[in-house]
């Protein structure tokens, strides 16, 4: 459309100049057309000759710059063109003696290889692959062009006419003349078929070549029925020759200078949005962000700017479990639904990771910054659908509000950060910068380093708790639990320490020396004469992804001597999402004959698909599910489901947190394998666990008599 609105007005002109030069010359004395003649060709080809020089300066000049084959020949052909142009002119009839005397046969004859020579040389020149060639080039293309100007000045201009006539006074134009008219149509017309299979590579300057060629073979077939150099038909040909030069002109013009500054132009505008905008999501970056806090800061100087920030839950695991680019299909899907679901007047951003910001007057439509986080999460709520599997997404949101909560722009991110760090601990999973909050983030940060060397210090302990076999009272395995005690703030919470391990990698070294400290005791009790029961270790998602990890665990067996049939490794349902992955660790742990059973089952991002495509030997139901198992019908529900699942899938079953004998009878009931938690034991010492062993056995055994 853009480009008929540009060319169109050029077409209409040259029509209305057509009708009016056919009323002016057929209504005119045909006296006053010889007389005139000579005046409007020499006009006409004035025009011809000035388009074809600037073609070929225009050509001279960009070359340097884009290096093209297409522009260095194009220009040289026109500069032989312009020089002949020249030489046709000098020689048309009628004109005064300059070098020659002027006749029909030379002023044809320029005409004519001129014509064929154009046509050939586009046609060459488009069915070519366009490429970058040498600097120096040019002076090569434009000398041959100009030495084959010359070759024919001096063919056609010996004193002997070495050529055959082109055009016979009174009766018109040869056959040869006109096959060679026929001949320039035929090439131009192969020209049009070229530029119009291949117009979708350079669309504009290809419809513009096409129309040139269109005037130019419309003006050839002028120039094969005239009889008379003052004929009308040869001033109408000159006319669309004209507009063909126009239009050829044009072409290269857009390729050469418009084309180019259009990119130029485009290119700046993609660094500039690539420069505020982020790649994967195509939201506003942190630098972006910034300059808008700046902003909105200066705008509402006398009132108040909040700002959001939000980040993923279970992220990292996502990226571990299936990959980056799937991680990324996560994060371009939720920026759509945030970009859907909120308003207009909220500015949505994305900073690095899986971090999210929005900035926000204090009121927005009378909407709290608690209203707009109850609707994020509203509106998150819905599970993605991503390559088919079904993701739950779950953000953190932390708030800090401008001036309350600090008045420089980093500042605010800087407290709204640690407002989302806090808002992990939060049920409702946002929470509003407080000043104690920054205290807890150092503390955070102290706790971290101590970390570092609290294994080296033997500040690390592992402490086990029974799991019990529901139909007989039997201890049949421990599982084994870390613990931290600080040497000043005392016993560090799993929920505090664990997540900074994992974040630091600090994991793989404590999960090792877990699973080596566990099979070393479980040996052990086995050597002073216990029970064969088994020892269950819980895997990080880093070890999970490790690539030696069945030959880290098949060392610490044959480390600590212990037959793998007694081990059995839990992992979550989210290190199963890479099935192939997760297939390929576990075949290999199999192979050592080491259990596999999966822990907080049902509260994962998988689907129950993978319970028959993986070697899991346990289920174990989430605690979740059993705290309130007595009073919600649907926690009772999914628990029987799941029982009755892993029966026909013959796998065992485990519920967590059994904490009462009610609990235990409906589990007993329902006809659940096993059972862990408080009803039976906390999680104690290893040394509570050899002196305490068969009174707890006795214990257990005696719920199942009564």
């Amino acid at each position: 459309m853009k480009f008929w609105k540009t060319q169109g007005i050029v077409i209409m002109v040259s029509l209305i100049m057509l009708v009016l030069a056919f009323l002016f010359i057929e209504l005119s004395d045909p006296a006053f057309r010889v007389q005139n003649h000579l005046t409007i060709h020499l006009i006409i080809e004035i025009v011809i000759i000035i388009i074809s020089f600037t073609i070929a300066l225009q050509a001279w000049m960009i070359f340097p710059h884009i290096l093209s084959n297409h522009r260095l020949w194009l220009g040289s052909l026109f500069l032989s063109i312009g020089i002949l142009e020249i030489f046709q002119v000098i020689t048309y009839k009628g004109m005064p003696f300059f070098l020659v005397d002027s006749s029909p046969y030379r002023a044809t004859w320029f005409y004519i290889v001129n014509r064929v020579t154009q046509a050939l040389c586009l046609l060459l020149i488009v069915v070519t692959k366009e490429k970058q060639v040498q600097p120096q080039y040019r002076w090569g293309a434009y000398g041959l062009a100009f030495f084959y100007s010359l070759l024919w000045i001096a063919i056609i201009l010996h004193p002997n006419q070495v050529l055959p006539q082109l055009v016979v006074e009174g009766i018109g134009t040869t056959a040869l003349k006109n096959g060679l008219q026929y001949t320039a149509i035929i090439l131009q017309f192969l020209i049009i078929v070229v530029l119009v299979k291949n117009i979708k590579s350079k669309e504009t300057f290809n419809r513009v070549l096409i129309l040139a060629s269109i005037y130019l073979m419309i003006g050839d077939s002028m120039f094969t029925t005239y009889k008379s150099v003052y004929d009308v038909m040869n001033f109408v040909g000159h006319i669309f020759q004209v507009f063909g030069f126009y239009f050829l002109l044009r072409a290269l013009y857009y390729s050469s200078v418009e084309e180019p500054f259009q990119k130029l132009k485009e290119a700046r505008e993609h660094l500039a949005f690539v420069a505020h905008h982020d790649e994967t999501s195509k939201l506003p970056n942190s630098r972006y962000i910034d300059e808008k806090l700046d902003q909105m800061i200066e705008q509402h100087a006398d009132g108040k700017v909040v700002v959001l920030l939000l980040e993923m839950a279970r992220f990292k695991t996502i990226n571990q479990s299936l990959g980056y680019t799937f991680g990324d299909l996560v994060l371009q899907s939720v920026a759509a639904r945030l970009r859907e679901s909120l308003s207009d007047d909220l500015f949505l951003g994305k900073l690095r990771g899986d971090k999210f910001c929005i900035l926000a007057p204090s009121a927005i439509a009378g909407e709290s910054p608690v209203g707009i986080c109850r609707h994020i999460h509203e509106a998150l709520h819905d599970p993605f659908v991503i390559q088919g599997l079904l993701l739950n997404v779950t953000v953190n949101i932390g708030i800090a509000v401008y001036p309350e909560h600090g008045e420089a722009k980093s500042e605010l991110l800087r407290h709204a950060q640690i407002a989302m760090n806090e808002a992990e601990q939060d049920v409702d999973r946002f929470a509003i910068f407080h000043p104690t909050m920054e205290q807890q983030s150092l503390a955070r940060l102290v706790l971290e380093q101590d970390l570092h060397k609290a294994l080296e210090k033997n500040e690390l302990h592992v402490v086990y708790q029974p799991q019990v076999d529901l139909c007989n009272g039997q201890i049949l395995a421990l599982e084994a639990l870390l613990r931290w005690k600080h040497p000043k703030q005392g016993w560090i919470s799993p929920g505090q320490f664990i997540p900074i391990a994992e974040e630091t990698g600090l994991i793989i070294p404590i999960g090792e020396w877990v699973l080596r400290t566990a099979c070393r005791q479980v040996k052990a009790w086995h050597e002073q004469g216990f029970p064969p029961f088994g020892i269950s270790v819980n895997l990080s998602t880093r070890q999970f992804f490790q690539h030696n990890l069945a030959e880290k665990v098949e060392e610490i067996l044959e480390e600590t001597d212990l037959p793998s049939h007694y081990l059995e490794l839990e992992i979550t349902e989210s290190m199963t999402m890479n099935v192939s992955h997760a297939i390929g660790v576990l075949q290999k742990l199999k192979k050592l004959g080491v259990k596999v059973s999966v822990d907080d089952f049902g509260t994962g991002y998988s689907s129950l698909n993978y319970l028959k495509e993986l070697p899991i030997d346990r289920l174990k139901i989430d605690q979740s599910f059993i705290r309130n198992i007595l009073e919600d019908k649907q926690n009772a529900a999914l628990t029987s489901m799941i029982i009755s699942m892993a029966k026909f899938l013959e796998i065992k079953v485990i519920a967590e947190g059994v904490e009462t004998l009610e609990q235990f009878r409906y589990l007993e009931r329902h006809q659940c394998h096993q059972g862990q938690g408080y009803l039976f034991s906390p999680p104690i010492s290893a040394e509570d666990f050899t002196a305490q062993f068969f009174e707890k056995q006795n214990q257990f055994q005696s719920y199942v008599l009564h």
